[in-house]
């Protein structure tokens, strides 16, 4: 298999330069990175695919002359993926031009106070339960808390236990099982 080295060259620069652009805020470029990568996809399942060859039809000739045709599945679909997903980030980029007059994705308050205060803990987090908070961390410890209390046939009239139970009954022997 002869792949030529400049394919190869431009693929990798396509990768790097598709990572480096989706590491922005901009989903422009975001936007930009992502059909980089696809490209930069499409790229390697053509180095992949090897030399050309006839059509892969059966009977067409020797299979050894024939092309892979899974390379050019895979083409074709990362094709389709690639521009959904394009399609999907030009709607979410468009729609966030329309609310706020720019595509540059901003750090929400609730993340910055969890940053903050993460910084201020420290390690608190590597703390242990105990044995003895174990009972503290449940709100439900006896049976006369429980949010779910279970009625039987005992607990009022109109109550009908009827459902079958696994139980053997004191009044069946082992002859009457036969």
């Amino acid at each position: 298999m002869n792949v030529s080295l400049v394919l190869i060259i431009i693929m990798g620069v396509l990768f790097a330069a598709g990572v480096y652009a989706m590491l922005e805020r901009s989903l422009t470029r975001v936007l930009i990175g992502f059909l980089l990568l696809g490209n930069a996809a499409n790229l390697f399942l053509l180095i992949v695919m090897g030399q050309p060859g006839i059509a892969p039809f059966y009977g067409a000739g020797d299979p050894s002359e024939m092309s892979d045709p899974l390379p050019q599945a895979l083409t074709l679909t990362a094709i389709v993926i690639t521009f959904a997903v394009s399609a999907f980030l030009l709607a979410l980029i468009y729609r966030s031009w329309q609310l706020g007059q720019a595509d540059t994705v901003a750090d929400d308050e609730a993340d910055l106070e969890i940053r903050e205060r993460a910084a201020d803990d420290g390690g608190a987090m590597d703390d242990s339960i105990t044995d003895e908070d174990d009972d503290a961390t449940t709100d439900f410890i006896g049976t006369e808390t429980a949010p779910i209390t279970v009625l039987q046939h005992r607990d009022f009239d109109g109550i009908r236990d009827d459902a079958p139970t696994d139980s053997p009954s004191s009044t069946s022997s082992p002859e009457d099982a036969r």
